[in-house]
């Protein structure tokens, strides 16, 4: 079943009142979505034992407005990341446009011999040779 949405069904308990859903999300993740409502019901309710229609409504308006609230967060975002890379973009253009007008400059690289702190490697650049507790043997 590759691709393929699986539907299950799952109950859940929003306000007192049982609802059984059908769906192919995790019925962990369904679970939580209602207790995060649930929550918010509980919160509006105080200490009433009974949530009424109006809390189930202010939580529902709750979270409605949170969402909008997060998905303009992210627009925002998303507005500034294109700027951003627009102005490295146009960055690199002017840096690449400055690099070519420039004529080549000729590059020599030396190369050094690589250090080394090895008591061994010590004792063969001094013409000796090395044995294997690191003294020069003669």
């Amino acid at each position: 079943m590759c691709g393929v949405a699986v539907k299950r069904t799952i109950k859940i308990h929003v306000a007192g009142q049982q609802y059984i859903l059908r769906s192919d999300a995790d019925e962990g993740y369904v679970q939580s979505l209602a207790d995060s409502v649930n929550a918010r019901i509980n919160a509006l309710k105080g200490s009433r034992q009974v949530a009424t229609q109006s809390d189930v409504v202010l939580a529902a308006l709750k979270l409605a407005d949170e969402l909008q609230h997060e998905r303009l967060l992210q627009t925002n975002l998303r507005t500034r990341t294109r700027a951003h890379v627009q102005r490295m973009l146009d960055q690199l253009t002017r840096f690449d446009s400055v690099a070519e007008s420039r004529p080549a400059a000729r590059s020599e690289v030396a190369v050094k011999p690589a250090a080394t702190t090895k008591p061994e490697a010590a004792a063969v650049a001094k013409g000796g040779s090395a044995s294997r507790s690191g003294r020069r043997s003669r």
